[in-house]
């Protein structure tokens, strides 16, 4: 089975109108710049999306949400990105907020075919309304739903033509569960390599999860908020 796709483009080409993607990254860590920047190209509407957030203006789903791309979000974070918070509030926007922690193991129950457990972040906040509670030890748990996708978009550091992927550093965050809570997993890579030439020990995300598998042509690698310490001789 031939993986490789021949461009960002074409790896996307088939994502339908209200079609639900998860897409990887942390901040602007690790997201699939090519694949997203490719989306936007083709310019699908009334997506429904799942990520740990939604980048920043100007850039990474930012951009997404700018092309009206988006109908409904459901993630852990939005405090980077102005356009959301503005759509939200203006109510054009349908906005799920999880916490991280949650959002993480929903996406991996979706995975491994766990439909529901129970967790105990957010009993007694505004996140427990209408769910199910139940003590566990003298402690209440919410009841929690598995995450799946129709499509996920991944980055990995290596991967190889059958799909195998090896992340690196803090980019090894949602992609490798998001990988295999998706029907159709597409994953673009910074090396591309043959069969055989990743160390079998550092795979993280076998290639029977990934569908498609492209190399990235061009990496921004933006910085989601750059703090620059002030020194003693600058003080002085």
């Amino acid at each position: 089975m031939k993986k490789v796709a021949e461009s960002a483009d074409a790896a996307v080409a088939d994502i339908p109108d209200g079609a639900t993607i998860m897409i990887g990254g942390f901040g602007l860590c690790g997201i699939p710049e090519n694949l997203i920047q490719a989306l936007v190209r083709r310019g699908p509407k009334n997506l429904r999306t799942i990520s740990n957030n939604m980048g920043i203006d100007g850039f990474g789903m930012g951009r997404m949400l700018e092309a009206g791309m988006i109908a409904g979000h459901t993630g852990s974070y939005v405090g980077e990105n102005k356009l959301l918070e503005k759509l939200v509030l203006e109510g054009k926007l349908d906005l799920t907020l999880v916490p991280q922690g949650t959002l993480a193991e929903r996406i991996r129950a979706g995975g491994a075919g766990i439909p529901a457990f129970f967790t105990p972040a957010g009993a007694g906040t505004l996140v427990a309304e209408g769910k199910e509670t139940r003590d566990f030890d003298g402690k209440p748990y919410l009841l929690e739903s598995w995450l799946r996708a129709d499509y996920a978009l991944i980055r990995a550091w290596k991967g190889d033509t059958q799909g195998n992927l090896v992340y690196r550093k803090t980019a090894r965050n949602f992609n490798p569960m998001m990988a295999t809570a998706a029907k159709i997993t597409i994953a673009e890579v910074e090396e591309l390599v043959a069969p055989g030439e990743l160390n079998p020990d550092h795979i993280v995300t076998p290639g029977v999860y990934v569908k498609r598998i492209l190399q990235g042509k061009h990496y921004e690698r933006r910085i989601e908020r750059r703090t620059v310490r002030v020194t003693a001789t600058a003080v002085a």
